[in-house]
């Protein structure tokens, strides 16, 4: 009965997401999604976040946003501002929460949203659970900061080893993120769950192409198109997927690149004219439904960000839109297999990259398998509502813990999404 009476438990949780929320990019996304998730399952589910964000989040979620008219910044990485005045206020808001609200458990996104849900947590006694999406040791690097790479890098490390203690428990968004907090973090294995992304089932509400329909759209005569759908920060791989587009472009005259992004390309601007290649880039900006259609159009996507610990949204994207993937293979979260859900090819490689574009594009029966096999992976993995049911089971053996009861082992979790 007990065991019964668990499962069927919902929870008051405070999210903390130190970030614009909603918004189109991998850690909001993985936030927004979560806390929907929650919320329609009936949680009492308050997101404690940023004053920006594209839109709002669907009911029954509650949003707290704090206020700081002077920052704007939507793209990712540190600042002075974020971390000196909008987190600080973020904090506030958090306490302010948690003593109005009859909260049970806080969950903390990233790092920033792990030292504001700690520092609240130690007035209030709330039990924390972090939610890894990253290892900094592989993005700070990326991120000017002023410092040495080196340096970066091994501030990176320290982060990584240091801070997930704070938490009372955590949740991984890969297998290769928790087997760091237990190597390197120094975390008990029944301290960390593996929780990977659900995906977006949306092609009825997106009128998202059958795949009969999408076959006849990508065999006209207009041209072939590599796509990429994401954020332009520097760690994406941006310039060498221009690189890699560039020795395509010199061997097929009919192929274009598509940029799907909210982002500024005009940093990159000056390269893509070095190499030749600027008048074949189309940048486009697209919500949610017209994202997928334009995936849908397609004949490859592009995965150039060289590594990443966690899920790249964008490929759980192109996967259900039925793309066939070329991608670094260290970026892919687990979610790839070379020939056989997509094509991999080595770290920062940028000939073989070209390579494999090309070799998809002339051979379009093994693109389309490849697109229609990575498909049928990505929709076996489990929706957004599979993983708020992972999440809840987190909560309520953390719970138990806190209490003193006998609980399970968190880390019992299925992770549908890493196998």
């Amino acid at each position: 009965m007990q065991e019964i009476e668990e499962k069927e438990r919902r929870y008051a949780v405070a999210i903390v997401a130190a970030c614009p929320l909603p918004w189109p990019r991998g850690t909001p996304l993985r936030i927004a999604r979560t806390a929907e998730a929650l919320a329609i399952r009936g949680n009492d589910v308050h997101v404690v976040t940023y004053h920006l964000g594209a839109g709002e989040l669907a009911d029954p979620v509650h949003v707290h946003r704090m206020a700081l008219p002077t920052y704007r910044r939507t793209t990712p990485g540190p600042s002075l501002q974020k971390l000196l005045a909008a987190d600080p206020l973020l904090a506030r808001k958090l306490y302010a929460v948690v003593r109005s609200v009859p909260i049970d458990i806080i969950h903390a996104h990233h790092y920033e949203g792990l030292l504001i849900g700690s520092a609240v947590a130690r007035f209030t006694g709330h039990p924390v659970v972090y939610d890894a999406h990253t290892l900094l040791q592989d993005e700070l690097a990326h991120y000017h900061l002023g410092l040495p790479a080196r340096l970066k890098v091994g501030l990176g490390r320290y982060i990584d080893r240091s801070l997930p203690r704070l938490a009372d428990h955590s949740t991984a968004v890969t297998k290769r993120i928790r087997q760091h907090l237990i190597d390197e973090a120094g975390l008990s294995p029944s301290a960390v769950t593996t929780v990977g992304n659900g995906v977006d089932l949306l092609d009825s509400a997106t009128g998202l192409a059958s795949e009969a329909d999408r076959r006849d759209t990508r065999s006209g005569d207009a041209g072939r198109t590599l796509v990429f759908a994401g954020n332009l920060a520097s760690y994406q791989g941006i310039a060498l997927l221009l690189e890699a587009f560039a020795r395509v472009a010199r061997r097929r005259s009919d192929v274009r690149l598509s940029i799907v992004t909210g982002d500024s390309f005009s940093s990159y601007e000056p390269l893509a004219a070095r190499l030749g290649v600027l008048d074949r880039v189309d940048v486009v900006d697209a919500e949610l439904p017209e994202l997928f259609q334009l995936l849908a159009s397609a004949d490859i996507a592009a995965n150039p960000r060289p590594v990443a610990p966690g899920v790249p949204v964008k490929v759980l994207n192109y996967m259900v839109s039925g793309l066939p993937v070329v991608s670094f293979e260290g970026s892919t979260g687990g979610l790839l297999t070379h020939e056989d859900t997509g094509w991999l090819v080595r770290e920062a490689d940028i000939d073989a990259f070209a390579d494999a574009v090309i070799e998809l594009l002339d051979r379009p029966d093994e693109a389309r398998r490849l697109g229609e096999a990575a498909r049928r992976h990505v929709l076996g993995l489990g929706s957004w509502g599979d993983k708020a049911r992972e999440i809840e089971q987190v909560y309520g053996r953390v719970l138990a813990m806190c209490t003193g009861r006998e609980a399970g082992h968190p880390g019992d979790a299925v992770d549908a999404m890493t196998g």
